[in-house]
C-alpha cells in the first residue's frame, strides 16, 4: 500500500491507542490487528507522539460522531467511501436488514480481507466491499454490486475530501447524489479553516512532511451552497460543541451532516 492507502495504518493505530483507555469513547478490536500486519510487511512511520498529539483527539472525536451519526441514520443501506480499515460492519450493533457498501483501493481491501480473516471475524449487518477508486467509475461498480439507488442511504466520507481539490471532491458529491434517494444521508468532516491550520502544523513536523503532499484542500467553502442547490439540507457541527458530551477537550475541526430532501433536485442547474 501507498499514498493515501497507507495514511489508513496511522488511522488504525489511533483507534487502537483509543481502544485502550479505560474512558474510551469507542473500542476497534481489529485496529490492532490491521497495525500490526502492515508494520510485519513494512514498518510505517509517522506515529511517533506528534502524529498522536496533533491527529489523535480529532480523530476519536471523528470516530464517536461518525458512528453515532450511522447508528441514528434509520436508514438500511450504508456506503462508506473510502472505507480505509473501518470497522463498523464487525464493531457497531446494527438493526436487522442493514446493508454495508466499503469502498476502497483493491490492494487495501484485499489487505483489510486477509487480516479479517486470520480472526476469523463475522460482520455484524451484511457487508460487501467494493473494490473500486474513487476517481474512476466507482458508481458503476458500487450499482454492480447490489447498491439500490431507489433506496435511501447513509453516506459517510471519511479522512478523505482533504486529499481531493475542489474538482474531485465536487465530482465526488454529485456522484453521490446522483445515487442518492429522498431521506439519504451524508456525513463528512468540514471545516476549512482548521484544516488550513492543521496542515501548515504538518508542514513544520519532519516525519508527517509526506502526509502534507499529499492534501489538496477539500471541496471548498461553498459546498454547504453546492449541496443545498442539489437538495441537501446541511448542518455544520464544530467539535467544541461536542467537548462536553464526548467528556474531552475538543480539537479543531468540525463535521457535516446532510439529508436529501428533494431526490430530483440534485440534478437541477445551479
Amino acid at each position: 500500500m501507498n499514498g493515501v492507502a497507507r495514511t489508513a495504518v496511522g488511522a488504525a493505530w489511533l483507534r487502537a491507542r483509543e481502544s485502550e483507555r479505560p474512558d474510551r469513547l469507542f473500542e476497534d478490536p481489529y485496529a490492532s490487528a490491521f497495525v500490526a500486519a502492515a508494520d510485519a510487511r513494512s514498518p510505517q512511520a509517522g506515529r511517533g507522539s506528534g502524529a498522536g498529539d496533533l491527529f489523535g483527539a480529532h480523530l476519536v472525536f471523528r470516530t464517536r460522531f461518525f458512528d453515532d451519526h450511522l447508528s441514528g441514520s434509520g436508514c438500511d443501506q450504508v456506503v462508506l467511501l473510502a472505507a480505509g480499515f473501518d470497522a463498523r460492519a464487525y464493531r457497531l450493533d446494527w438493526p436487522p436488514g442493514v446493508r454495508l457498501f466499503e469502498l476502497d483501493l483493491p490492494e487495501l481491501l484485499a489487505f483489510k480481507e486477509g487480516v479479517l480473516r486470520g480472526l476469523a471475524a463475522t460482520a455484524r449487518c451484511e457487508r460487501v466491499p467494493v473494490p473500486a477508486d474513487l476517481r474512476e467509475d466507482w458508481p458503476g461498480r458500487l450499482r454492480a454490486a447490489g447498491f439500490d439507488p431507489a433506496r435511501p442511504t447513509a453516506w459517510l466520507i471519511e479522512g478523505l475530501l482533504i486529499y481531493l481539490g475542489p474538482a474531485e471532491a465536487g465530482r465526488l458529491l454529485d456522484g453521490v447524489g446522483a445515487l442518492s434517494a429522498a431521506g439519504s444521508r451524508l456525513a463528512f468532516e468540514y471545516d476549512p479553516a482548521a484544516a488550513a491550520v492543521l496542515a501548515e502544523r504538518v508542514r513544520t513536523m519532519p516525519e508527517l512532511r509526506r502526509i502534507a503532499t499529499l492534501w489538496k484542500g477539500g471541496p471548498g467553502e461553498d459546498v454547504v451552497a453546492r449541496l443545498a442547490a442539489r437538495g441537501w439540507r446541511a448542518r455544520t457541527v464544530e467539535a467544541s460543541a461536542l467537548a462536553g458530551r464526548y467528556g474531552r477537550p475538543a480539537p479543531r475541526g468540525g463535521f457535516l451532516t446532510a439529508v436529501l430532501s428533494d431526490a430530483d433536485h440534485h440534478n437541477s442547474p445551479e
